[in-house]
């Protein structure tokens, strides 16, 4: 790149267009591409703030098929640079389909100098800030790893071995029972790297059939298959510059283990029904809910690939065993879901939080979430309940106590001595309690009772 410069990819078929092109803009690092191929090429190599994008490009020249179809495979694969269109005047309604298609601006031909070096200027300009904020959110998050919440030695220590791995290009494996928050793990992981800018791309191997895996993984041709009708990038691709979360490596087919493999060993993949190499430069972090070293001795696993990708493991301990942690998260999701709610609730329960210690929590951290979320409500009191959270409460636990329990066994006891006294006469009894007969008949509703 040149010394100072601010690179500038230009995608144009036409020699002249060029030139000129290239002349107007000698202040930027210009790199050019004469065919859709070629202009993803070139952003995969190298970060580009801004990119112009000429609709007709072969084997569409006359029109904008081609075009529009290189503008969406370039806002997947680099969805942070500015795309400009240019078009002729006749073709002002693909200019607006490129803006559908996420197009920051256009401009017509024929070219003015002036005016597209200020629109270039602009998208530079907003590139850089949007940088900027980026960056700024980054360094003004209180927290070293956001979203983790916890205290227990086992959580700090992972904490420390997260951030210290981050700075690296080691491969982790985060091994762990479902619902430990082994995701929340690989987006801090991803959020602390110097990749940080580019896209985290997440894939759960276990909930797509193995037989889409792979153009799931690694994308496809056209015509690849029956249904085929466009190129369409795979996760590996989308993540160029970024991080592919494989999630649940433990259930990928044997046969796409040896594909992973490769692309692990050589960075370099080749989409369902092509023939190209494509070479990617993209972080791997797996995690597994299965023991992935029995899965090798098992022969369901390969010993080669288990190695490459647990150069770095981090097991993260069930929630079962880190008791005080459980404890921070259930207050950690009751004030958020209480917030959301507008619920006017006081906090947890004694006996709610001695039912959370004493439960084994099979689903981790997840289920805690959602008995949590269900609690806040479903709750009439003013706290929420080992009843609330649908937990055993124990016969010795104390009960909390609460204005409404109280005022509403008061009023059943008198509703019941002045009830006994007037022998089942509602006019009596209303006199009793000095209240109206329609009172009386609501406080029987109320507590169950029938005349």
């Amino acid at each position: 790149m040149a010394e100072g410069k601010t690179k500038l990819l230009i995608v144009e078929d036409d020699e002249s267009a060029l030139r000129q092109l290239r002349w107007t803009f000698d202040e930027y690092d210009v790199v050019t591409a004469g065919n859709r191929p070629t202009a993803l090429e070139k952003l995969r190599a190298e970060r580009v703030p801004v990119l112009l994008l000429d609709l007709g490009l072969p084997p569409d020249a006359d029109g904008a098929s081609e075009g529009l179809a290189a503008l969406s495979d370039i806002r997947d694969l680099a969805p942070e640079t500015r795309v400009i269109v240019v078009t002729g005047r006749e073709e002002r309604k693909h200019a607006l389909a490129a803006i559908d298609l996420g197009a920051h601006d256009f401009y017509q031909k024929p070219v003015d100098a002036d005016e597209i070096r200020l629109i270039v200027a602009r998208a530079v300009r907003l590139h850089g800030l949007q940088g900027e904020i980026r960056t700024q959110a980054r360094t003004q998050d209180p927290e070293p790893l956001a979203g983790i919440v916890g205290a227990s030695p086992a959580i700090k220590r992972i904490c420390r071995t997260v951030e210290r791995a981050a700075g690296s290009e080691i491969s982790v494996l985060l091994c762990g029972e479902s619902g430990t928050g082994k995701e929340l793990l690989a987006r801090a992981l991803h959020a602390l790297s110097a990749r940080a800018e580019m896209p985290l791309v997440p894939i759960n191997c276990a909930a797509i059939p193995a037989q889409l895996l792979e153009s799931e993984l690694f994308g496809y041709e056209r015509g690849a298959f029956t249904g085929a009708l466009r190129r369409t990038l795979g996760r590996v691709e989308l993540a160029q510059g970024g991080t592919i979360f494989l999630d649940e490596i433990g259930d990928m087919p044997v046969e796409l283990q040896a594909k992973l493999l490769r692309f692990l060993q050589e960075r370099v993949i080749e989409r369902v029904g092509g023939r190209v190499a494509i070479q990617l430069d993209v972080r791997i972090v797996c995690a597994s809910n299965q023991d992935l070293a029995a899965k090798v001795q098992a022969g369901t696993f390969r010993e080669d690939l288990y190695y490459r990708i647990s150069e770095l493991s981090i097991e993260v301990p069930p929630l079962r065993e880190r008791p005080d942690d459980c404890r921070l998260l259930a207050l950690h999701f009751f004030e958020r879901f209480r917030k959301q709610a507008h619920r006017p609730l006081r906090g947890l329960a004694p006996g709610a939080l001695a039912a959370l210690s004493r439960h084994p929590w099979p689903g981790n951290v997840r289920e805690l979430e959602n008995r949590i979320k269900r609690a806040v409500l479903m709750a009439d009191g003013t706290k929420v309940t080992a009843a609330d959270l649908e937990l055993a409460v124990q016969g010795n636990e104390p009960v909390e106590p609460s204005l409404e329990r109280t005022l509403a066994a008061a009023e059943r006891s008198a509703l019941l001595a002045a009830w006994s006294e007037a022998a089942g006469n509602v006019s009596k009894t209303s006199k009793i309690l000095g209240v109206s007969r329609p009172t009386v008949y609501k406080m029987l509703r109320d507590h169950g009772l029938k005349v």
